[in-house]
Order: C-alpha cells, then structure tokens, then sequence
C-alpha cells in the first residue's frame, strides 16, 4: 500500500495526529521557555477582550503553548487535506478552526470569525499561509481587524535546538531539551473607517512588527534570522476570508 493511501486512512491520521501533539508537549515539558513582553496579551486576557493572534506559518508548532489555558480560541484553517490534520492535532490543546480561504468558503468563514470575536473569542491566523510568500503579511488579518475592531497581536517563537525544513515557509521543528523563547509584539488596530492606503500600511506594520519579532527570537537562540521570501515590487496581496482582491496566485488565506 502507497503512503499516500496510508496517510487517506482516518485512523493512521487520528494516531499521527495524536503522535504530533504529544510531540509538542514533550517539547515543551522538556525544554525551558521563556517569555517576552507577555504583559501584552496579558492585559487583554484579563480584561476578557478578544484579539487577533497572528504569527507566521513556519512557527506554528508550538503556538498552542503561546496561549492562556482556558481562554477560548479559534485557529483559520484552509480546506484541503493539511488544514484538516492540522485541525485534529490542535484540537488535542482545546483549539476549535474555523475552515475557509479567499477561494474556497471566505464567506462562510468570515461570517464565522466576526461572530466568534463578537462573542467574546480570538482568532489564530497565519497571514503568510498555507502557501506563502514567506513572511510576508495578506491584507485579509487587516480586513477582519478593520470589520471586527479587534487588535491585532504578533507572536512568534524561537529554540536554540531546532531543524529548520526547506519547505516554502522553512518551517521550524523544535528538538527537545532545547531552550525557547516566546516573543510578543505591540498590537496594531486598524480603523473601521480605514480606507485602501491606511489598510496598506496597516498591513505592511504587522508584518513589519512579525518579522522583528521572529528575528529577535531567533537572535536569542544563537540563530541567524530568517529573511522573507522575496517579492515582486506592487505584487498584490489576497485576503485570507471575505473580500478576495485581485491576484495572479490565487492562494488561499490560512493555516
């Protein structure tokens, strides 16, 4: 049997899935972590307001561990196959998804996102995924901070062992026993009046303060940062949900 029938089967993906997150928390059990301007999210868990977490595609392992215990949280996933394993192996840390991309029920999953951060629930969106450019921020994180009101809050991690993937987004796979660091960024809110320039430059901030982050992470870990993928000059950015606008690539806006 193929490994591509393999991985069809539900129950070989229930086990590697449960496999996946056991391996994220022995990470974490066996590492020491450390955390960075967490008076940020602080404040706002605190007060029970809801906020956007945004971090990059190639740092999404040990996110579930960036977050308060308890504090309900919904993560934007794409609706092929990846999205959905993704799905059940956060759903081991208590992380509901939402399914939805600019291509393929946006709608439906804006509808969804307002609605959870109405009532009072964040949001987990990668803005570089599921197929990039690499660290490079879409303009659909800034449409629903701008429809929903809610600030948007840059995190990102960094581990001194680590194997870094030549996949798209060089996704970083931490080593146990490895010492880690989570970093937070100032939120940047966006006006529900705010008209194409003041979007545009909201969006080029969060991926400003996303990058900073990244890069002093991995700075405090004894590693050279990595760059964004390069970008054509005026290449326009799709959004993750809603209100697709214009693109030659066509990709869609989640984990």
């Amino acid at each position: 049997m193929s490994a591509k029938r393999i991985l069809q089967s539900d129950l070989v993906l229930r086990f590697l899935c449960a496999l996946g997150a056991l391996y994220i928390r022995l990470c974490f059990a066996l590492g020491r972590w450390q955390v960075v301007n967490g008076h940020i999210p602080q404040r706002l868990w605190d007060e029970g307001r809801p906020f956007i977490l945004s971090f990059w595609h190639g740092r999404l392992l040990m996110m579930p561990y960036c977050w308060r215990k308890g504090v309900p949280i919904h993560t934007l996933i794409s609706q092929h196959r990846d999205g959905r394993i993704l799905a059940r192996m956060v759903s081991h840390f208590g992380i509901r998804t939402i399914e939805g991309s600019s291509s393929r029920g946006g709608s439906t999953a804006l509808r969804a996102i307002l609605a959870a951060l109405q009532a009072g629930e964040s949001i987990g969106i990668t803005p570089d995924g599921p197929r990039g450019p690499r660290m490079r921020a879409s303009s659909g994180i800034i449409s629903i901070a701008r429809l929903s009101g809610a600030p948007i809050l840059p995190v990102s991690f960094a581990v001194t062992r680590r194997k870094v993937l030549g996949s798209w987004d060089r996704f970083v796979v931490a080593w146990p026993f490895a010492r880690g660091v989570f970093i937070w960024g100032e939120p940047v809110t966006v006006d529900k009046d705010a008209d194409e320039t003041a979007q545009e430059a909201a969006r080029r901030e969060l991926e400003r303060r996303l990058n900073e982050v990244t890069a002093q992470a991995d700075r405090m870990c004894g590693h050279e940062e990595i760059k964004p993928a390069e970008i054509e000059p005026g290449e326009i950015k799709v959004e993750e949900t809603g209100e697709p606008e214009e693109s030659s690539g066509g990709r869609e806006g989640a984990v």
